[in-house]
């Protein structure tokens, strides 16, 4: 079922509930009305009657049954009975429709006036002082031009609710058709976007409204999307690209292997060394591919600790040494006498942070020219910041903003080997934590990779958003 028909049909509903209700008020109130008219000429007719049978001026009940049989005023199937306090009829008009017990002319006594209804006979009875006597006087007849008014009110009610009804449905038929034409025009544009045209975007309207809301989300997230599409045909071309080259130096070097002189040891070892570096960096770079795609997912849910930074740092700096002897790492801890107890822990990922602040250590030693890096840490009550300065070729500043995108290397990084992962994969690590990364770079002081990780709590797993 469409929105259209739902919405038709449900307005149609409320309507409908709303006008019964209406009609059905109408119809009540029309009924008792009628009652309480019909039931005051009753009484009427009672008390009339008695008061001309039994008042002080009586007429004898042969005239009396003649006037009340030709006057224009006499009710349909009327009847009316006086009895006396010994319960015995006085006066009957004498077409025998009704029969009254001794119960309820003890109940007319009591009460002065009764209505009651027999059938579609109603019935009022009276209680009347006449001449130092009790009498009780029951007049009834049935209302027949008022039952005849009220089921040509309950027809009319009744026809004027269905017509009502079809014009109820078609006006919201309509009113739904019009307001539903814009997410129309809105389907129809969604259905011409697809992966090849993801530059497309829909129309946003002048009025701040659900529609509008609708467009402007859904081009917020066709902006993702083509980011996402575009950052994966970047990766893909860029991976494919650093593959092959490193997969082509290992294919020659094989087949100058192959074609050596066999009595030539020395050459063949150096070949299957040469072959060795290439296959050990092609797996570090496979590595960071396979870091990257992990962390190109929009959301990772990972385990958070309480880290100790300083302490991280210091595992690092060993680890680093041991593959690196020849690269020496200076760390520095900024506090004063104040705060000799810092506290350096921030809540994050130890894997994650560990690979991020790695790639950085490592990518100070490379590029600084005695392979030093110095790192200095400082905290505040806010976060923690970490320095990694190393001494080597300024970045151009031009390049700066292109440093942490994957396989984007300064050009003062041609004389360094590497593929342009570490750094990309860092800085996604620690917009992870919801942590910034810098860069700074002059002639005069080096280049600085500045992290800087925030110190508010965090349940145990969280939920990370990149």
């Amino acid at each position: 079922m469409t929105i259209r028909t739902r919405l038709t049909l449900f307005f149609t509903a409320v309507v409908a509930v709303l006008l019964l209700l209406f009609c059905l008020v109408i119809y009540v109130v029309a009924e008792q009305h009628r009652q309480r008219e019909y039931r005051e000429r009753l009484h009427e007719e009672a008390q009339t009657s008695a008061e001309l049978m039994l008042g002080n001026n009586p007429i004898g009940p042969d005239l009396f049954k003649l006037l009340d049989q030709h006057q224009i005023t006499v009710l349909n199937q009327e009847e009316i009975i006086i009895y006396n306090d010994h319960n015995q009829i006085v006066y009957e008009s004498g077409t025998d429709y009704l029969a009254v017990d001794p119960a309820m002319l003890a109940q007319i006594r009591q009460a002065d006036n009764t209505y009651w209804q027999v059938g579609e006979r109603e019935v009022a009875g009276s209680r009347f002082l006449l001449n130092g006597r009790q009498y009780v006087a029951v007049a009834s007849a049935v209302d027949k031009y008022g039952y005849s008014k009220q089921r040509n009110l309950a027809l009319m009610l009744g026809i004027g609710w269905l017509l009502s009804m079809g014009l109820v449905f078609a006006t919201g038929w309509v009113f739904a058709g019009q307001l539903l034409r814009p997410l129309q025009g809105v389907i129809r544009q969604i259905d011409a976007v697809t992966a090849a045209q993801l530059n497309q975007r829909l129309p946003e309207g002048p009025h701040d409204d659900e529609l509008t809301q609708l467009a402007r989300q859904f081009n917020q997230m066709l902006d993702r999307l083509e980011e996402a599409f575009q950052s994966q045909r970047t990766f893909v071309s860029n991976a494919s690209h650093e593959l092959r080259t490193p997969l082509t130096a290992i294919t020659g070097q094989l087949d100058v292997a192959l074609l050596a002189n066999d009595d030539d040891p020395q050459e063949l070892r150096a070949v299957i060394a040469s072959v060795l570096d290439d296959v050990r960096g092609l797996n570090r770079m496979t590595n960071g591919l396979l870091s990257l795609a992990k962390l190109d997912l929009n959301e990772v849910t990972t385990p958070v600790v309480d880290l100790p930074i300083d302490k991280l740092l210091g595992q690092l700096k060993l680890d680093y040494q041991r593959l690196q002897p020849s690269y020496s790492v200076d760390i520095a801890l900024e506090t004063t006498a104040a705060d000799a107890d810092a506290n350096w822990q921030v809540p994050a990922n130890e894997s994650l942070l560990r690979t991020a602040l790695y790639n950085l250590m490592e990518n100070g030693g490379k590029f600084s020219p005695d392979h030093r890096v110095s790192v200095r840490l400082t905290a505040d009550d806010r976060s923690v910041r970490i320095d990694f300065t190393n001494g080597g070729p300024c970045i151009p500043a031009d390049e700066l903003p292109t440093v942490f995108k994957p396989f984007r290397r300064g050009t003062n990084a041609r004389q360094v080997a590497g593929h342009g992962i570490g750094l990309s994969l860092a800085a996604r690590i620690v917009r992870l934590h919801e942590g910034q990364l810098s860069v700074v770079s002059t002639a005069e002081t080096g280049t600085t990779f500045t992290v800087t990780l925030p110190r508010r709590e965090r349940p145990q797993s969280v939920l990370m958003h990149i």
